[in-house]
């Protein structure tokens, strides 16, 4: 089947009929309306998914059987009933009409095919398979996964809008970035990045595109806030995709707030990515479920840079408490939550590199964590957890 001719067609206002009312039918029809055709069933009786496309007005319905005047005026035909006279009936009057016709039942006599077609934002991928459907499905299957994850170069090579995409890289391991958040990067001609973002990704990234580290160690930014939110302004409005690539989440405690209102304030087009924030994923990861039925039934997290944390209302939680970026407070928040009435005894836990192939975990309580971090020599990044769930670890921990 290499004598064959691939052709896209911009279906959109133009009269397709569709002859048939089962499930293949019905597939077909809602491909067409979803590509902007206007759609004619015919068929005597119609399937459930049918029956909520005509029922939508997404289609027209002729509850009859088949008419070779249904052909007038279509661009295209589609048939499949099921029945090998009808379909050779609208094949033959699609024939003498000169109009292409799509048949289901027999793909070594139609004379049109409808690929197998793989769609990733702007990308669409048509595939064939010798007229094997199953075949052109996994085909297209596994090309789809290919194009969301980023591992197919996406890069537009023609200018267009600039825009800005935060994207959550997620705890740590770069699998466990969303598949939306790596076709950003696959795509990007700018990326700003932080020191806890998954750096392993940037080598994946095109020689071509400009990496501009934002930095962000504890109390030692390479950029400041402003001049971050300045750069993704400047480099969007120079018609660059511009990906922002966080850890965890941008909008837990990660400032996407303020760099999607700087964005939107000078008229940037935004897009954000939503991540797995380490707050949980982390916990999660050395076997702490930060709820836990009978346990816990809330979770508080806390910016261990917030200079004047309630101490009275964290100390009266009952539940569980994250601290992000707390190590170097460590002692001092484990005091602090002493002397405003925590239990000393209660359970506390610090996940270091959470996910990635170093991630340890130290355990102690409110009144000894502080001793047992030191001489463990416990440091950046680490998420520490607070509350009866920390207990956990020693019994869910998973192996690694």
């Amino acid at each position: 089947m290499t004598d064959r001719h691939p052709l896209w067609l911009d279906l959109t206002g133009r009269l397709v009929v569709v002859v048939g009312g089962g499930p293949v039918a019905a597939r077909r029809a809602t491909r067409l309306v979803e590509d902007g055709a206007r759609v004619l069933v015919v068929a005597p009786a119609i399937c459930e998914d049918l029956r909520e496309l005509v029922d939508d007005a997404r289609v027209q319905w002729v509850p009859r059987d088949y008419l070779t005047t249904d052909l007038d005026g279509a661009w295209l035909a589609h048939t499949a009933t099921g029945d090998r006279a009808v379909d050779d009936e609208v094949a033959a009057d699609a024939e003498r009409s000169r109009l292409w016709c799509v048949r289901a039942d027999d793909a070594s006599v139609s004379p049109a095919w409808t690929p197998a077609v793989a769609r990733s934002g702007d990308v669409a991928v048509a595939v064939t398979a010798g007229g094997d459907p199953r075949r052109a499905a996994a085909l297209r299957s596994a090309i789809a996964l290919l194009l969301d994850t980023g591992a197919l170069p996406v890069r537009r090579h023609r200018a267009g809008a600039g825009h800005v995409t935060l994207v959550g890289g997620g705890p740590g391991d770069p699998g466990l970035i969303t598949t939306r958040g790596r076709r950003a990067l696959a795509e990007a001609d700018v990326v700003v990045v932080d020191r806890l973002a998954p750096r392993a990704l940037l080598a994946e990234l095109d020689p071509a595109v400009e990496v501009i580290e934002a930095g962000k160690s504890p109390h030692a930014h390479t950029l400041t806030q402003t001049q971050i939110n300045a750069v993704l302004v400047e480099r969007a409005r120079a018609g660059l995709r511009v990906v922002r690539l966080k850890g965890g989440d941008p909008f837990v405690l990660g400032r996407g707030g303020e760099e999607l209102a700087a964005c939107l304030e000078a008229g940037v087009t935004v897009e954000v990515v939503p991540g797995v924030t380490s707050a949980i994923a982390v916990p999660g990861a050395a076997g702490i479920p930060v709820t836990h039925r009978g346990v816990s039934r809330q979770v508080m997290i806390l910016s261990a840079h917030d200079a004047a944390p309630d101490w009275e209302t964290l100390a009266r939680l009952d539940g569980t408490l994250v601290l992000l970026m707390g190590v170097a407070q460590l002692a001092g928040h484990a005091a602090a939550l002493v002397a405003h009435g925590r239990d000393p005894q209660t359970p506390v836990a610090v996940v270091e590199n959470g996910t990635l192939p170093g991630q340890r975990t130290t355990r102690g309580t409110l009144a000894t964590i502080a001793e047992v971090a030191l001489a463990r020599g416990v440091g950046h990044p680490a998420v520490v957890v607070v509350g009866d769930v920390a207990a956990l670890a020693d019994v869910l921990a998973p192996v690694r």
